[in-house]
Formats: structure tokens, sequence, C-alpha cells
């Protein structure tokens, strides 16, 4: 996966841009043979649900939300008092989280970032797992970032996905015209990626599902043994999915 500090499509897009600014999609990620994947941008931009409140009772440590969007997580986070910062290739995304009071740098997650192999919990929320379309790549660099023993948390798709495609962001309410070169991204269920971790060198500690959000929890098997598994969840408890703080690597602004 290219390591370059441009920003993709994806960020510099005036639909995804406008649609942050106002909170309100609909907004769709579309790939080359014409299928659409929603993205769910009024809650991206509304307070963190109680599935997102779930998920953050398990994070340890400081907190490094990739691909943060417009900050609902980093501003939870903030709000309780905990060393949170977000990055996204958005400056959307990266304003709108500075006023709801969270910190965000607009960057890539393959940049240069501060607090490299201090971060106590890294999120890949709301199918980041998906950013490049090249998961093996990505989860080499959440090893990079993670101190030794770190949490990832990823939210996964529902079911046996695993796929990678090259898609557009496209605005269908308005002409329906894609924006920008088409940009790698992927896609990938729970079983997938935990079949990609092992093969990286990652150890499950917990998977489970909300609705039809899904999720997993995972550690560098390199960690010492005695890391404890994540808040709330030691042990991995399938679920079938149903159809529908220590010092802070956190930089300034």
């Amino acid at each position: 996966m290219s390591t370059s500090t441009a920003a993709p499509a994806w960020g510099v897009s005036d639909p995804y841009t406008t649609a942050l600014r106002t909170g309100r999609g609909p907004l769709f990620l579309r790939r080359g043979d014409g299928w659409l994947l929603p993205l769910d941008v009024e809650r991206w931009c509304a307070r963190a649900d109680a599935v997102d409140q779930a998920v953050l009772e398990r994070c340890e440590g400081a907190v490094l939300d990739v691909g943060c969007g417009p900050g609902r997580l980093v501003a939870e986070l903030a709000a309780r008092g905990r060393s949170a910062l977000g990055v996204d290739v958005s400056e959307a995304a990266v304003a709108r989280t500075h006023t709801l009071g969270g910190r965000a740098l607009h960057r890539s997650v393959f940049d240069p970032l501060p607090g490299e192999g201090d971060w106590g919990t890294v999120l890949l929320m709301d199918g980041n797992v998906g950013i490049g379309g090249d998961v093996p790549a990505l989860l080499h660099r959440m090893r990079e970032l993670l101190r030794p023993g770190g949490l990832l948390i990823a939210e996964t798709a529902p079911g046996e996905i695993d796929e990678r495609a090259r898609v557009q962001v496209v605005d269908v309410a308005h002409g329906g015209e894609a924006v920008g070169d088409p940009f790698p991204w992927a896609r990938v269920g729970s079983p997938a990626l935990l079949k990609r971790a092992r093969r990286a060198g990652w150890r499950a500690v917990a998977q489970w599902a909300e609705g039809d959000r899904c999720f997993v929890a995972l550690r560098s098997r390199s960690a010492s043994s005695s890391a404890e598994p994540p808040n709330r969840a030691a042990v991995i408890s399938s679920q079938r999915v149903r159809n529908t703080s220590g010092s802070s690597p956190v930089a300034d602004r």
C-alpha cells in the first residue's frame, strides 16, 4: 500500500465534505460494476450511541481513532477525561472533531504520527479496516502504532465477506456522479479478519456483535503473556450475525 501523504478521493470529495458539514447523506461508495455501499453519515455525525459506548468501555490507555471521521468517538472519550486522538484524511472531518471538543490530525495513518509504539488502543471503526484495500498492510501499521500488549478493536462487515475493490464516493441524491479517482477499499467480515490476523501474528481476544455491527479485538502474539484481555470481555464469544491512563502520547494540534 502506498504511504503517500496525499489525501485520497475519500478525503477531498465535495459530496463527502458536504455530508460531514451538514450531518446528512445519502452518500455511497460505488464499485466499478455499479454496486453501492451506503455510508452511514447520520450515525457518524451523531453522538456516540450505545454500541459505540460499549466499544469505548473496552479501550485501554491512550486511544488512537484511525479514520475518526466527524469525531464522535474522540469527543466522547475526551468528555470522559480519556486521552484520545483522531486521525483522518478529510479536513472537514478533522474540523468537526475539533468543534466537538476532540483532538484530531489531518493526516494519513501511514504518515508519521505522535506516540508511535505507545498507544494503548487503536480503533478501526465504521469499516475503516478497509483503508487502502490492503488489510495485511494495515494490520502491520497497527502493530507499529500500539505499545507492546496494546489492543486493536476493529469493526468488521457482517458475514463471510472478504473483498477488495476500487471505489468512488457518489451522492445519488444529486445526480450520482462520482468524484475523484477510484481508490482501493476492502470489506472483511470477522472470520476473514481473524484469519488474516493470525497469519500476521495477532491473537484474538474478543469477538462480538450488536445488531448488524460486528467487532473483533486483537493483541499481538509477541506481547507479554501477562497482558490482560480487553475490558468487559476476556473470552471470544462468537455470535450469529443478525440480518438486518498512563502517559499520553497525544500531541498538540
